[in-house]
């Protein structure tokens, strides 16, 4: 029998995350991004988080709220600076946040490193750039490498189509990113989808995400339009 939890709304959902956490968030920008659990953990109140994702937030909703707002403490991720990233910009350079920088790439695979219990790798993405200050460095077959950690975490917060009545997930297009990944990555994922359907009702052959690696979902309607674009 699933241990599913299907919460009533998504300040219930967030609920378990606390003061201090590691919190990986799905999306690349705001594609795929679950802001409606972002928004619920802005209302939790809950500080000094650790946030793990490809950018630093867009714009004014999202992430990058939750950056404004103080909630976060530190941010590791691909791409920190964008033309509407200023809430980032603004906290780091007030000394408010403090930032990890990761070639994407890397981050992708120290996260699904960690969900496949790996205890790192060597790769030549940063080899003899700052990126690779004060990390274990190695020459095999003539190339430079550098060992990096796997990623973990205490909740990873995602947003997928669809859920069974198991945790079984689909996603839509390019909101399939980091979420797979991150699920496997942490101690308790919690998923935001369209709908929950009974089990049976998604073809095994195209889940994504296996429900053995999701512990919470919430139905968020969104509207037609966030179908038709990135969200």
């Amino acid at each position: 029998m699933s241990g599913l939890h299907v919460a009533a709304d998504v300040d219930e959902a967030v609920s378990i995350v606390e003061d201090g956490d590691t919190v990986l968030i799905g999306g690349f920008g705001i594609a795929g991004q679950p802001v409606e659990l972002i928004e619920a953990l802005i209302r939790s109140g809950v500080s000094g988080l650790t946030v793990v994702n490809n950018n630093a937030g867009n714009g004014d909703e999202g992430l990058a709220a939750l950056i404004k707002n103080g909630q976060v403490a530190k941010m590791i991720c691909s791409f920190p600076r964008q033309s509407d990233s200023w809430h980032f910009d603004e906290a780091y350079r007030a000394g408010r946040v403090e930032l990890e920088v990761v070639p994407q790439g890397t981050l992708a695979e120290r996260i699904r490193a960690g969900g496949a219990g790996i205890g790192g790798f060597f790769t030549p993405t940063a080899y003899g750039t700052l990126l690779a200050e004060g990390k274990e460095t190695r020459v095999i077959d003539g190339r430079g490498y550098v060992l990096e950690a796997p990623i973990t975490g205490d909740v990873a917060l995602v947003k997928a189509l669809r859920s069974d009545a198991m945790g079984n997930l689909v996603y839509r297009k390019t909101a399939r990113n980091f979420g797979p990944a991150m699920c496997t990555a942490v101690a308790r994922s919690v998923v935001q989808v369209e709908e929950v359907v009974p089990a049976g009702q998604i073809d095994p052959e195209v889940v994504v995400t296996p429900g053995i690696f999701v512990d919470t979902v919430v139905e968020v309607r969104t509207t037609s339009s966030d179908k038709e674009g990135l969200r």
